[in-house]
C-alpha cells in the first residue's frame, strides 16, 4: 500500500485500490448505508477543510497537543509493563495507523526498544483482515500482537476485535487507546474525552490514506482490505507535521493515574430513547467520534456538555457543524464533551 509515511514507522497491510473505487458524496452514501449497503463497500469523498477549519486545528495542536503527548506517553508506560519488551504493535487503520507510529517513537525513546509496526483493516460487521492476520502471524508470534487505535467512542470496535481474535490462537483481544471515556479498555492513556489532533483531519494526518474498503468485485479471497492513496493531496499532507509536533511534546516522566467512570454504551443508549432512534450505530459518542460524523456522515444534531459551551476543545466541532449545517444542543453529557448523532435517511 502507498502511503506518504517511511516503511521503518509502519507497514500498511492494505491492498492499494487506487482508481478502482469512485468515491461518494456524504448525502448519496447515507442513503445507501442506511438502505442496508455496508459502509466499507464505499468510500466518502474526502473533506477539504476551509482555511477558518485548518486555524483552528493548527491553534487547537498548540493548545491540547501536550495533554495527548502526556496521555500517549502515560499508555505507552502501561504498554511496556503489562506486556514486557515483546511487542508487535498492529494499528487499526486508518484512526490508529499515526497513534501507532508515535507509541514506536515514544517507546523507543524512553525503553530503547525498537518495535514492528502494522496497521491493518477491521471493519464493523466484517471483522479484521484475515490475511494481515495470517501475514502478522506467519513472521511473530500470536502473544506479542497489540492492537492499537486512537480512541473508543462506544466500543463498537473493541467488541468486533473481541470476536475476531476468537479465530487466532493466543492473539489477545486487548486494545490500547489514547483515551477511552466509554471506560471500555484498561491501556489507555486517560478515560477524558480529550481532543486528539489526528481526529479533527483525514488523509491529510493519515499518511493521504482513505479509510479501508471491502468489496468482492475488488477484494479477492487472497488481498488484504483495500484503500485509496491521495496522491492529489500531497502539497496538503501535515501526516508528518502531526508525528513531529506532538513527538516535541513528549515527557517520559509524567504519570496519568485516573481511574474510568461509567460505562459510556448507558449514556449513548439514554441519548438514542431520548430521540426515538432505533439504531445505535448512528450515535456517535465523544470529540473524535463527533469529528468523523461531521466530517464524513450527514449529521442531523450535535450534542454538547453545558460546562464545555465556550471550550477551545471543541472550536472544530462547533465551525464544522455550521459549515454542514447541523444543529448545536448543549444538554448535560457525563462521559463525554459531545456526541455526533447522524441523520435518518427519510430526512436526508
Amino acid at each position: 500500500m502507498n502511503s506518504s509515511y517511511k516503511k521503518e514507522d509502519v507497514i500498511f497491510l492494505l491492498k492499494d485500490v487506487t482508481g478502482m473505487v469512485e468515491p461518494l458524496p456524504s448525502k448519496e452514501r447515507e442513503k445507501l448505508i442506511q438502505s442496508g449497503m455496508h459502509y466499507s463497500e464505499m468510500l466518502p469523498i474526502e473533506y477539504i477543510p476551509s482555511k477558518e477549519y485548518m486555524d483552528i486545528y493548527f491553534d487547537s495542536l498548540q493548545i491540547f497537543g501536550q495533554a495527548m503527548a502526556d496521555a500517549l506517553g502515560s499508555l505507552a508506560d502501561k504498554i511496556v509493563k503489562s506486556r514486557g519488551k515483546n511487542i508487535v504493535l498492529v494499528s487499526l487503520a486508518r484512526a490508529g495507523t499515526p497513534i501507532g507510529i508515535l507509541l514506536k517513537r515514544y517507546i523507543n525513546l524512553k525503553y530503547n526498544m525498537d518495535l514492528p509496526h502494522y496497521s491493518v483493516s477491521i471493519i464493523r460487521d466484517r471483522g479484521i483482515d484475515d490475511n494481515a492476520m495470517k501475514y502478522i502471524l506467519k513472521r511473530h508470534p500470536a502473544k506479542d500482537i497489540l492492537f492499537v487505535d486512537g480512541w473508543i467512542g462506544k466500543g463498537a470496535i473493541l467488541k468486533e476485535l473481541k470476536k475476531a481474535v476468537k479465530n487466532y490462537e493466543g492473539v489477545s483481544p486487548e486494545l490500547a487507546v489514547v483515551c477511552d471515556p466509554a471506560g471500555e479498555t484498561v491501556l489507555t492513556g486517560t478515560y477524558s474525552d480529550i481532543f486528539i489532533p489526528s481526529s479533527a483531519l483525514n488523509a491529510t494526518v493519515c499518511g493521504l490514506v482513505s479509510r479501508t474498503f471491502l468489496r468482492s468485485d475488488i477484494i479477492g479471497e487472497n488481498d488484504f482490505h483495500g484503500a485509496l492513496y491521495y496522491k492529489e493531496y500531497i502539497n496538503q499532507d501535515l501526516s508528518y507535521h502531526f508525528i513531529d509536533e506532538i513527538q516535541k511534546l513528549f515527557r517520559t516522566h509524567k504519570d496519568n493515574t485516573d481511574m474510568p467512570g461509567t460505562k459510556g454504551i448507558t449514556e449513548a443508549q439514554n441519548q438514542a430513547k431520548r430521540f426515538c432512534i432505533d439504531d445505535i450505530n448512528l450515535i456517535k459518542p465523544g470529540i473524535g467520534e463527533t469529528t468523523r460524523v461531521l466530517l464524513r456522515r450527514v449529521p442531523w444534531k450535535v450534542l454538547i456538555d453545558e460546562r464545555y459551551k465556550d471550550d477551545r476543545e471543541l472550536r472544530h466541532i462547533v465551525r464544522l457543524a455550521k459549515e454542514k449545517d447541523s444543529e448545536i444542543e448543549y444538554t448535560r453529557l457525563n462521559n463525554y464533551k459531545c456526541m455526533g448523532i447522524i441523520k435518518k435517511m427519510k430526512d436526508i
